[in-house]
């Protein structure tokens, strides 16, 4: 007798959006059968019966303003294999409440009787508010997490993870942000389906593994909006005087208060340390030159306040994963797409001898 298909259910909140809904439901529908008939063949056995759950019936407009039809509502699905949640778009501890209490309910109701959750980007968020993840660890995309560590601190949050399995009988599975679902739908296909066939459909669709993590694509999140007068002002004159030399005397002086007392402000209003922040915005900077300009590395150190190349080097692959030259040869536009390989390149006024 034939094996029966997976059943995957995948959860729809209006906070979803429909890209990484529709990438691993076509994902899970190829499975088993496309690369077959695309090879002139007869279609194989398809691996899994993906399924869109909304909590009710009826079409349902998302974050991005278009509308999606679920083929189920949560009350006509007691039993499934798999749950995947994907991403929500949400901001706020009010966002997070504001997810469908049903869904939730669901989703948790689902994993207890045996299912496998899988949860994509600020999905993760979405399964920590339902209780599945304290003192377990997990991911999240980049961009949540602060709001993740404030809301869940019950969870071991593994930030620069791209894949983390955990829980219960490594019954969740979450991965970080944006296209990384792509790395958890082939992770699926392989756990539950074969790795052969996960290695067919990252040919059919040109996924590619994000083996070095989420950390080259992080961006600095500058936390300004808090009502500490005297780390604000700091905060700009460290905008536009970041590549100074003794920069973190240089603010203890300025703000006129004991150093001890002006990190411990500093770090809870930002969430860093001054010499964290500082190291940061220096590298987000460098990064920026990277992607826009064919200046030599070495130029770009010393721009962003880094005499010593090696040190720079050292720091730039801690904050972001990468090498200056692997970062720029990831993320520079090809000449192809009009982007900076064709662009003047950026060359500090102080510098352009050298560059010549």
């Amino acid at each position: 007798m034939a094996k029966q298909p997976i059943h995957v259910s995948l959860v729809v909140f209006p906070e979803s959006d429909p890209s990484i809904i529709f990438g691993v439901f076509d994902t899970l529908w190829a499975a088993g059968q496309l690369w077959e008939s695309l090879h002139g063949r007869q279609a194989g056995t398809p691996l899994f019966t993906p399924r869109l759950v909304g909590a009710q019936s009826g079409p349902i407009s998302l974050v991005t303003g278009v509308s999606i039809l679920p083929q189920d509502t949560i009350d006509e699905v007691q039993t499934t294999d798999i749950v995947f949640v994907p991403n929500v778009i949400v901001n706020s501890p009010e966002a997070l409440r504001g997810l469908d209490r049903r869904l939730l309910a669901w989703v948790r109701k689902r994993f207890e009787a045996g299912a496998h959750v899988y949860a994509s980007c600020g999905g993760s968020l979405a399964i920590a508010e339902a209780g599945l993840l304290d003192q377990f660890e997990a991911t999240t995309h980049w961009a949540y997490v602060d709001l993740f560590r404030r809301e869940y601190p019950a969870v071991k949050l593994s930030h620069k993870r791209l894949l983390v399995q955990t829980g219960p009988d490594q019954r969740i599975v979450c991965s970080g942000g944006a296209s990384s679902w792509q790395d958890l739908v082939l992770f699926l296909v392989a756990k539950h389906g074969s790795a052969e066939e996960a290695l067919r459909l990252s040919k059919l669709f040109l996924y590619q593994w994000h083996r070095e993590g989420q950390l080259p694509y992080a961006c600095m999140m500058q936390n300004v909006d808090h009502d500490d007068h005297v780390v604000s002002e700091q905060q700009v004159w460290i905008a536009e005087n970041y590549a100074r030399a003794n920069l973190v005397t240089e603010l203890v002086r300025r703000s006129k208060l004991p150093e001890s007392t002006f990190s411990r402000r500093f770090k809870a209003a930002t969430g860093y340390t001054p010499l964290a922040y500082i190291q940061t915005l220096r590298i987000e900077e460098a990064k920026q030159m990277l992607e826009a300009s064919a200046v030599p590395v070495e130029l770009i150190s010393a721009e962003v306040g880094y005499e010593d190349l090696a040190h720079f080097r050292r720091l730039f692959r801690r904050l972001t994963g990468m090498s200056p030259a692997g970062y720029r040869r990831k993320f520079r536009l090809p000449a192809y797409a009009g982007g900076a390989a064709e662009a003047p390149s950026f060359v500090p006024e102080a510098d352009r001898s050298l560059a010549s």
